[in-house]
């Protein structure tokens, strides 16, 4: 596959200006001397890329329709009012979009940000996301052959009125195909936006979403990043998230991986000024052979700062959940509060998590601490809900609804954490009824 990627981009007519182009080729070299990852490195010792390598993808073709509002409002209910951009099988779908923002808010395809954002897109598009790590080979051929995205800007002081929401959508003609979507987000100072990015299937098997998302945070500014990840169950994912943070400034993030027969997803913060927070939390549900791989990196480098994750995993038959957070705490980041926990549900015997938690602290004022627990449905409570009449079926699923629930609460957006948890209360019980 390595090779029939450097093939495709010698056919490559990228869109965008010079210096992107430069920068396009830059990537791909850096693809062509370090190759697809192994388990041999260190960062992919626990998911195996081969399924992906050892594949090949053609660039997706255009979708043979597109899906009524209906079937949209389907896959995020109670959204109708939100501010939208809709991409099919890799492509702008200007119809099904609604980017008219209020006042100070800029929300745009990439394509469109070429035209008429030029000087926005060069000081802040590929600055964030590292091309030069091997371990983020999938980075580089994103740069490479990145095609279209979205670019959302909110200008100083400006808070968004509604969520926006970014939909990457699949139909039955992106069967052995790949795109490579990419985001760009910008919170100028003292702005406050939140960003919904939803990767979903209408159709299609055996494809490859390779996404990359960049955010600046300014400096008092907040930005909730809520990313979705529903792919086809025989698709394969890969998405990264590369932050930047300035003084004061907020992130907080929300990873919810339901889909895809393999998926890493990559999210990495830079605290770059004083008084910076950063909340990274996160639910993966997995069930067959589904392999799902979250790699977090927060970067403490610089005083006063703050830093919180809580993932949860529930896995049934022979799935595979991976996380490894990183927290590093450079020695001028005095007075750092960071908190890390990662907790797993196995709901099989089959099933298996690899947790690993990381501290590298190199300052000596800080408090930091992190855990893992994994663990089986407490037999405790399974025991008092049987005692009270509760089938042992039904008060499994309930269990493992509330294990999940307590993580999804954590979602800021009232409409977006119902609407997920009546996902998950389905998925584990039957019903949408509580």
């Amino acid at each position: 596959m390595a090779t029939a990627f450097l093939k495709q981009f010698t056919n490559l007519e990228p869109e965008g200006p010079a210096w992107l182009t430069a920068i396009r080729q830059r990537a791909i070299a850096r693809f062509g001397d370090v190759g697809f990852p192994t388990t041999r490195n260190e960062d992919w010792h626990f998911t195996s890329p081969a399924p992906i390598a050892e594949a090949t993808f053609e660039p997706m073709r255009a979708p043979t329709g597109l899906p009524d509002e209906s079937t949209l409002a389907a896959l995020l209910p109670g959204t109708a009012d939100w501010i939208r951009l809709v991409f099919v099988n890799g492509r702008f779908a200007p119809t099904l979009s609604r980017p008219d923002a209020a006042g100070g808010v800029k929300v745009m395809s990439l394509a469109a940000a070429y035209r008429e954002e030029p000087s926005l897109l060069e000081y802040h598009l590929t600055q964030r996301a590292d091309i030069v790590d091997p371990a983020q080979v999938f980075t580089a051929i994103n740069t490479a052959f990145m095609a279209d995205g979205a670019v959302v800007q909110v200008q100083p002081g400006v808070s968004t009125p509604v969520p926006i929401h970014l939909l990457f959508l699949t139909d039955d003609a992106a069967t052995g195909g790949v795109s490579h979507p990419r985001v760009l987000l910008v919170a100028e100072p003292g702005s406050n936006a939140t960003v919904v990015e939803q990767y979903a299937s209408l159709g299609g098997s055996r494809y490859l979403t390779n996404a990359v998302t960049e955010a600046w945070v300014g400096d008092g500014s907040t930005l909730h990043h809520i990313r979705l990840q529903q792919e086809a169950r025989d698709a394969f994912h890969v998405g990264t998230t590369a932050v930047h943070q300035e003084r004061d400034s907020h992130f907080l993030s929300f990873s919810f991986a339901t889909g895809a027969a393999l998926s890493r997803i990559n999210i990495f913060s830079g605290l770059h000024g004083r008084g910076c927070g950063a909340t990274l939390n996160g639910l993966y549900i997995l069930g067959g052979s589904q392999h799902c791989d979250h790699q977090t990196r927060i970067v403490h480098a610089q005083p006063d700062c703050y830093s919180r994750e809580l993932y949860k995993g529930v896995l049934d038959d022979a799935s595979h959940g991976v996380f490894n957070g990183k927290v590093y705490v450079h020695p001028e980041a005095q007075k750092t509060d960071g908190k890390q926990t990662n907790n797993t549900l196995l709901l099989s015997e089959r099933a298996r998590i690899d947790t690993k938690p990381q501290l590298e602290i190199f300052a000596d004022d800080v408090k930091c601490t992190h855990g893992a627990t994994v663990g089986r449905i407490d037999e405790t409570a399974l025991f008092y809900m049987k005692s009270r009449g509760i089938p042992n079926t039904q008060a499994r699923k309930l269990l493992t609804y509330a294990f999940a629930a307590e993580v999804l609460e954590t979602i800021p957006v009232d409409i977006l954490r119902d609407g997920l948890e009546r996902m998950a209360l389905e998925r584990f019980t039957g019903t949408t009824d509580a």
